[in-house]
């Protein structure tokens, strides 16, 4: 497999081969060749609770990203590319066994940049939902192609305001780039459905992290939401988990070097609960914290 990559909006249109040098030596803005490249494969409990239930998200994370997010939790397998490059089939073989461990659902983390392949691998149904778990940088014409095929979009809408955009994760269109495959996205699984088990069989969740000193953005995303969507049809996640992470620190970045204080989230919450958004999920003070982060050691690959 070697093509001229235009699978995500950089349209960075470079070769990228099975060359796999396990850095981020690699041309174009995710860094990573054609084939994907897992940092782990496992059930996942942490997800919200319509996606995780008790058994778990079977989740695959991809490494390299097509942002460059400088507060990335998953920083060193998004921006460094660690982990393992596997084939096609390999992948469907981690699909089969996460299933049979009892996975609720196949969660694909940061697929947007191995597009191509994740539907080559997604030719075959599955009889668990396939989740599409993604920073919401997506191409409308790709996603098209995954209509069918994935029943949930995982879906992060990270900035209304796109000078923040430029400064943390070097994109200047995200907020209608984002919003138009929102769009896509739920017009490919319409109003979400939760079964009798409380776990979740289609639709879209709008994830928003809140950053710091960053409250107009988050009011912004809340607004727009409630605007778009009435309820009952998109489930709306506002995540208060940021804590410092990759390139983050006194020196750089130094405006979101803390986690959110009590003052802005309770800003933003009374915003939301007047907002008329009624359906979704909100996280406490206890979130921001690494032990939530998974050990990207390779498991399940």
């Amino acid at each position: 497999m070697d093509t001229l990559c235009k699978q995500c909006p950089r349209q960075c249109n470079i070769s990228r081969g099975n060359e796999y040098p396990g850095s981020s030596k690699l041309p174009g803005v995710c860094h990573a060749p054609a084939l994907p490249v897992v940092s782990r494969a496992g059930l996942h409990h942490w997800e919200e609770p319509v996606i995780s239930g008790e058994r778990g998200s079977g989740t695959v994370f991809f490494a390299g990203c097509n942002l460059n997010c400088v507060y990335c939790q998953n920083y060193h397998i998004s921006s460094q590319v660690q982990g393992k490059l596997i084939s096609v089939e390999r992948l469907q073989e981690i699909y089969q066994e996460l299933i049979a461990l009892g996975a609720h659902n196949i969660n694909l983390v940061t697929p947007t940049h191995y597009s191509k392949v994740i539907l080559q691998s997604l030719q075959t149904p599955l009889p668990v939902p396939v989740v599409y778990n993604t920073n919401s940088y997506d191409s409308v014409d790709m996603l098209k192609k995954f209509e069918s095929k994935v029943q949930i979009y995982l879906a992060d809408y990270k900035y209304a305001d796109n000078a923040l955009a430029q400064r943390y994760s070097g994109v200047r269109d995200y907020a209608q780039v984002a919003w138009d495959a929102i769009q896509e996205m739920y017009r490919q699984t319409g109003d979400y459905v939760i079964d009798d088990n409380g776990i979740m069989q289609k639709g879209v969740i709008i994830r928003h992290l809140i950053l710091p000193n960053a409250v107009e953005n988050t009011l912004q995303v809340i607004k727009k939401v409630s605007e778009q969507f009435a309820p009952g049809q998109v489930l709306f996640s506002l995540m208060r988990q940021y804590l410092p992470c990759g390139e983050v620190s006194p020196e750089r970045f130094s405006e979101i070097n803390r986690t959110v204080s009590d003052e802005e989230y309770e800003l933003i919450e009374e915003a939301l609960y007047t907002s008329g958004i009624e359906d979704g999920f909100v996280q406490d003070g206890s979130s921001a914290s690494d032990a939530f982060i998974p050990c990207f050691d390779g498991t399940g690959v």
